[in-house]
């Protein structure tokens, strides 16, 4: 059985992933910068839906080494989450190659009950599937891979690595750039769930902001979600 968990940014897409039967959101904000931190308004729309909300905590674009300042930052994100209803956080930090323990093993403490999933950080480290049981041992429950590349279908050797290096032990969700097209090839690696965004381009109008030069913005498609959870849900959904 296979879960399905979908990201999105906004009010919207907390609707889409109600009509569409999302198991999990994961609520962000920025979902062009791999996904920030959303602010308390998004999270108290999202835990009011019906369904479990696991808030990405990144105070910051880039990579995922951060100072103590940062470490800090997301510990109080996690209380401010769990706080306001989360089902769980995600998170994720680094150090010297290797998933940062100091700061993983704060954050489950800070959730309490709450569940932990470690994000995409697992795919930079060096030791993915030694990674992925030190996790385990912290407490944490998943972890988001897209199996070492950049998209989860062309990572698919190294799920299937993961997944047997878990050997149950702890939830391994496949995610980056997973689509109707590639879905299947994906949950064929005998992942625990299934990550996706089912992100479309939608002109704007008016002034672009930013160094990205382009008023359009990403915005959560509905018949993709639809399409993906239909096509994780043959393979049975799990919450």
């Amino acid at each position: 059985m296979v879960a399905f968990e979908l990201a999105i940014q906004d009010g919207a897409g907390v609707d889409v992933a109600v009509r569409t039967g999302a198991d999990r959101i994961e609520l962000c904000s920025a979902l062009a910068l791999g996904g920030l931190t959303p602010s308390a308004g998004l999270i108290e729309r999202a835990v009011g839906a019906g369904v479990p909300v696991h808030v990405l905590i990144r105070p910051r674009a880039g990579d995922f080494d951060f100072d103590a300042d940062g470490r800090r930052m997301i510990v109080r994100d996690v209380r401010w989450a769990c706080d306001a209803g989360a089902a769980g956080v995600v998170v994720g930090g680094t150090r010297g190659g290797r998933i940062d323990a100091d700061l993983v093993r704060a954050v489950v403490a800070e959730a309490e009950d709450r569940e932990v999933t470690f994000h995409r950080a697992l795919d930079v480290v060096a030791d993915p599937s030694g990674a992925l049981i030190e996790l385990a041992q912290l407490g944490v429950r998943r972890v988001l891979t897209s199996g070492g590349a950049d998209r989860a279908a062309d990572g698919r050797a190294g799920l299937t690595r993961l997944v047997r290096a878990a050997a149950g032990a702890i939830e391994v969700m496949a995610g980056g750039g997973v689509t109707r097209a590639n879905v299947a090839s994906v949950m064929a690696t005998g992942v625990d769930a299934i990550h996706a965004s089912a992100k479309a381009l939608r002109a704007g109008a008016g002034l672009a902001l930013g160094s990205a030069g382009d008023a359009a913005r990403e915005v959560t498609d509905e018949d993709e979600a639809a399409t993906l959870r239909r096509l994780v849900g043959r393979a049975g959904a799990r919450p």
